[in-house]
């Protein structure tokens, strides 16, 4: 399947170094390592150095991983060329470039380490005679204000008649006269050299998407992971609390449950609607609530005779997640942003289109739907699009066609929108749902309840996260 999407579906032009980070880690969880990457992008940044027929070259490394990119095109230079490796020996280095720089010790490139300017003032003699000069200060890792040493480094390296190759992104200040891309071009003017990054990497979800949720700062205070409205219930009595519990489990602060339905679980805060359904009766009030709320998820377990409130409600929404029974024409759309997580069925219900057997034909009517928001098209394989750009999400597990899971993910859907752009917040909320899910039929071995999802969040999405590093892209 993964050459086929490549077809139609792979990203193209300049990539956010966030972006770069999380195609990285679901690199290596598809079996690429980061010691695999980074000799892929030091050497292809050796080849491109030795193209331009050196005398002497000198390597200007930091601490992480475009460093070590430095560090193997050092060993693989070394061997045909003067080399000279420049390396700030202050800190300590990613794991990557600690590894390389060991094997860099036992090849014949002249290490010279600098820990201030007067280390550098000393080498002044070694830039001066360079015919080239390969930086890999920091990549993608770049900043804010550039300090000392660096500074110094950046201003010899300028000062000197020296061809300057960037190592994926030039170090801010520095003059280039080349930059080589791993994988995919960063800034503009970039020669691109591919490091065997599959191509399912950047088409499906994967744990790198667990890289774009900030952590919670050691300062925040309650509300700071956002406050969601589920409004939904009374046909059905326990879909808003699914979608209540899937919030809060995701890392929402504050989840409130406006509905005619009451079930008594603490965790979440009641809104009283009387009578059995949601009617017009209540616009005034879920308005109310829904300007204070930072997502709006509507739709869970509404039955077919409230969508008039629905589509009332839906302005006054600052973000929202429209799920199950709001999925209706005319279709609700909040303020800012929207996300819309449709089966079949229910895409088929608002857009006229009913959807081919395969995952390709599918995509292709999602992404052209027009609709306006972001949709996750929930399926076997998932199909998240916002009409620009199409993802796919293969976790998950067959025993999940129970009733229910589908609640659950929109939950998870309106806390992640509180912090996350909506397509990225689509993105991680069906790979979260999905591997929620495979961890509770690993458990249970069948007979699932969308319930057993819920308490398998918190591991999926805040246990151990990957790394900033991989192809050498990181600081």
């Amino acid at each position: 399947m993964g050459p086929d999407l490549a077809d139609g579906f792979l990203e193209t032009g300049l990539v956010t170094p966030q972006r770069m980070r999380v195609i990285d880690a679901n690199a290596i969880a598809l079996g690429v390592t980061e010691l695999q990457l980074m000799e892929s992008a030091g050497r292809s940044l050796a080849e491109h150095v030795l193209s331009t027929l050196p005398d002497r070259v000198l390597i200007l490394c930091g601490r992480g991983n475009n460093g070590g990119d430095g560090m193997v095109a050092a060993r693989h230079l070394c061997r045909q060329v003067r080399t000279d490796v420049c390396y700030l020996d202050e800190g300590k280095r990613s794991g990557a470039c600690e590894h390389q720089f060991a094997a860099l010790m036992h090849a014949r490139g002249h290490l010279l380490p600098f820990r201030n300017r007067d280390d550098l003032k000393a080498l002044e003699s070694v830039f001066a005679r360079a015919d080239v000069i390969v930086d890999c200060l920091i990549g993608t890792g770049a900043g804010g204000t550039i300090h000392e040493p660096l500074k110094t480094c950046i201003a010899m390296a300028n000062a000197t008649d020296a061809r300057i190759i960037a190592a994926d992104i030039p170090t801010p200040g520095i003059r280039s006269d080349a930059i080589i891309a791993f994988h995919r071009a960063k800034v503009a003017g970039s020669t691109v050299v591919d490091i065997g990054i599959p191509v399912e990497a950047e088409c499906f979800t994967g744990p790198g998407e667990l890289i774009l949720l900030p952590p919670r700062r050691k300062t925040a205070h309650k509300g700071v992971g956002g406050h969601v409205l589920i409004i939904g219930g009374g046909p059905y009595q326990g879909a808003p609390y699914l979608a209540g519990l899937g919030a809060l489990r995701a890392g929402a602060d504050i989840v409130r449950i406006a509905s005619p339905v009451f079930e008594p679980i603490p965790d979440l805060i009641y809104e009283r609607l009387e009578g059995k359904m949601i009617g017009p009766e209540h616009t005034e009030r879920l308005i109310a609530l829904a300007e204070k709320a930072d997502v709006v998820v509507c739709g869970n377990g509404l039955g077919t005779e409230s969508h008039d409130v629905v589509t009332a409600i839906a302005p006054h929404c600052k973000k929202a997640v429209f799920d199950a029974d709001a999925l209706r024409l005319p279709l609700p759309k909040a303020k800012r942003e929207t996300i819309y997580s449709p089966h079949a069925g229910e895409f088929a219900r608002i857009t006229g289109v009913t959807l081919q057997e395969d995952t390709i034909g599918k995509a292709h009517a999602a992404e052209k739907s027009g609709l306006p928001g972001t949709v996750i098209l929930k399926g076997y394989i998932d199909i998240i699009t916002d009409g620009k750009q199409v993802r796919f999400n293969r976790t998950g597990d067959p025993a999940m066609t129970v009733g229910g899971t589908g609640d659950v993910l929109a939950g998870i859907a309106g806390a992640l929108l509180c912090q996350l752009p909506a397509f990225d917040a689509a993105c991680l909320a069906a790979y979260v749902n999905g591997r929620a899910g495979e961890a509770a039929v690993a458990c249970s071995g069948g007979g699932l309840l969308a319930s057993d999802l819920v308490d398998r969040i918190p591991q999926v999405l805040f246990g151990k996260r990957p790394g900033k590093g991989g192809s050498g892209h990181g600081a």
